[in-house]
């Protein structure tokens, strides 16, 4: 009946269906969410406004592939993503820049720390905070130091559960100062969000005959993996196409060395009968409140509407018994040990194969996610994937 399964239908799932299909095979794709798209899902909530259910997804990339290859199913509204911090009161935008320097201190110290760093750093550069730490310029090191407490160590300790320490040196290094007056998030040659959304470019990207989808399904009724002689069955026959997993690489094989950690997020929307709620799409809030940032869709959308919707998000440690999204890898020795463990027996299969973040126990961005989907269909192109 097919000639390739997927499981999953979100980012990863939707690309390699794409190419398959594209090539002639058909393939079926295994989702166990009601809809298509995966945490990049969209769709309009009871008030008629188009809001991202898992969190904001703003698309940018400086790979040109990529870029060509998501523009031909959809058309994007060009949007640079900026977002503001409050630290002590005030909103500053984040990352911290030098124009935040004049927002939290005097203006004359605010000057001093800016020359020193456009003394030793060339501007429109990025300069992670543990580099600042170790300066021997005490205002240097008074301003990593601040920007670790009012930034950084709160809004980590929320999002991870754990201090940075704990997080590693990885997740610092990736805190930068950027010294310029660029204000935006991102500093991509290729930025913005789908004019028609997110679903409906899935929906384009599905629309081919060699191609079904089963939703609302669990792929655990109609897969299974037997070690005894590695083959794959589906519908409890031998299946010889490819199997491309998506999802959980621990779940596949029903958690037997242990469960993978994963980071989450509650997301609780709230409608106002007003046009907008905050003077930006995101704001972040690294200390006092549970929540991490909040979200205002129509910045990003551009639609015009009476009221505005907007989404806290609430990190919280991922419950398997929960109807929780698996959203972030804990990056932690143990968790890439157990990982190994189960890739190792994944790798024995010899028509199955893994993609994206869930699979890879990898944090990846959208454009990345497509990238890597690419690869994985180019690298088995020839092996009839």
């Amino acid at each position: 009946m097919f000639d390739d399964i997927i499981v999953g239908a979100g980012l990863t799932g939707c690309v390699l269906a794409e190419r398959i299909a594209a090539q002639g095979r058909k393939v079926l794709i295994i989702e166990k969410k009601q809809h298509i798209g995966g945490t990049c899902y969209d769709c309009y909530d009871s008030h008629g406004i188009l809001v991202h259910k898992y969190g904001p997804h703003i698309f940018n990339t400086d790979n040109k592939e990529v870029w060509d290859y998501v523009n031909r199913f959809t058309d994007f509204l060009i949007y640079h993503h900026r977002v503001l911090g409050v630290v002590e009161g005030k909103k500053v935008p984040i990352p911290f820049n030098l124009e935040s320097l004049y927002k939290v201190f005097p203006k004359t110290y605010a000057e001093v720390l800016e020359r020193k760093l456009l003394d030793k750093y060339e501007i429109n550069t990025k300069v992670p905070i543990m580099e600042l730490q170790n300066q021997k310029d005490s205002d240097l090191r008074y301003l990593a130091n601040y920007i670790y407490e009012y930034v950084f160590l709160h809004y980590t300790e929320k999002q991870w559960g754990m201090t940075p320490k704990e997080v590693g040196g990885a997740a610092m290094a990736r805190i930068p100062f950027y010294i310029s007056r660029d204000d935006r998030y991102f500093q991509n040659s290729y930025q913005g969000i789908p004019k028609e959304g997110y679903t409906r470019m899935f929906e384009r990207m599905l629309n081919h005959s060699n191609i079904r989808v089963l939703l609302n399904t669990d792929y655990r009724e109609l897969i299974k993996l037997k070690d005894e002689d590695l083959r794959i069955e589906f519908m409890d026959k031998a299946f010889g196409g490819k199997l491309i997993l998506t999802s959980p690489l621990d779940e596949a094989f029903s958690y037997r060395y242990g469960k993978l950690p994963y980071r989450s997020l509650n997301f609780v929307f709230e409608t106002y009968d007003r046009e907008f709620y905050q003077e930006i799409c995101v704001v972040n809030y690294p200390n006092n409140y549970d929540f991490t940032r909040i979200t205002e869709f129509k910045y990003m959308t551009r639609q015009k509407h009476e009221k505005t919707t907007i989404v806290k998000e609430f990190p919280c440690q991922y419950d398997y018994s929960a109807k929780l999204e698996p959203y972030y890898p804990i990056p932690k020795r143990e968790n890439e040990e157990l990982y190994g463990r189960y890739l190792k027996t994944a790798r024995q299969f010899p028509n199955l194969l893994l993609a994206g973040r869930q699979a890879d126990y990898k944090y990846y961005t959208m454009a990345e996610t497509i990238e890597n989907a690419l690869r994985v269909f180019e690298s088995n192109e020839n092996k009839e994937i």
